[in-house]
């Protein structure tokens, strides 16, 4: 699929958590809250880490905004449920196993690497950003921050 644009519907998707429950993104903004959905090509990876560690440590500005955070990697739930243990990540972590879901959002990277790209959903659930940042663990976060600020205050 073609890189999703700002203003551009978000789709929906179903994936499993870190204990294997589906998640759907509809269950996210059905209660009307701007979504971050981060894909990141893999847990414990060194730019993944402080990825992850960051949206940890911010994550308290993100709802305090209003917003939720998800990440997503073609890890396992296994993993997910290390990764997230090991950080005390308090968000929700999706196994996009094959890569479907970062295609459908035009996210799979290149033939190195699956893709570091973060989008916010706001709570119609369209596009509101689309950065992407391959070897940059932080640039996106300000960012989106930024613009869940934005929306909160439209």
């Amino acid at each position: 699929m073609t890189k999703l644009k700002v203003g551009d519907q978000a789709p929906d998707f179903s994936c499993p958590d870190k204990d294997g429950k589906l998640v759907s993104l509809k269950d996210f903004i059905k209660d009307q809250k701007p979504i971050v959905l981060y894909f990141y090509p893999k847990d414990e990876t060194s730019i993944c880490t402080k990825e992850a560690c960051e949206f940890r440590d911010k994550y308290q500005k993100f709802i305090e905004a209003g917003a939720d955070v998800i990440g997503v990697s073609r890890d396992d739930a296994e993993s997910h449920s290390k990764f997230t243990s090991k950080y005390s990540l308090p968000f929700t972590l999706l196994t996009d196993k094959g890569g479907e879901l970062a295609k459908l959002y035009g996210a799979e990277g290149n033939f190195l690497s699956p893709g570091r790209v973060t989008f916010i959903i706001d709570k119609n659930g369209k596009i509101a950003l689309n950065h992407s940042a391959l070897l940059s663990a932080t640039s996106h976060i300000e960012e989106s921050l930024k613009v869940i600020e934005k929306l909160k205050s439209n």
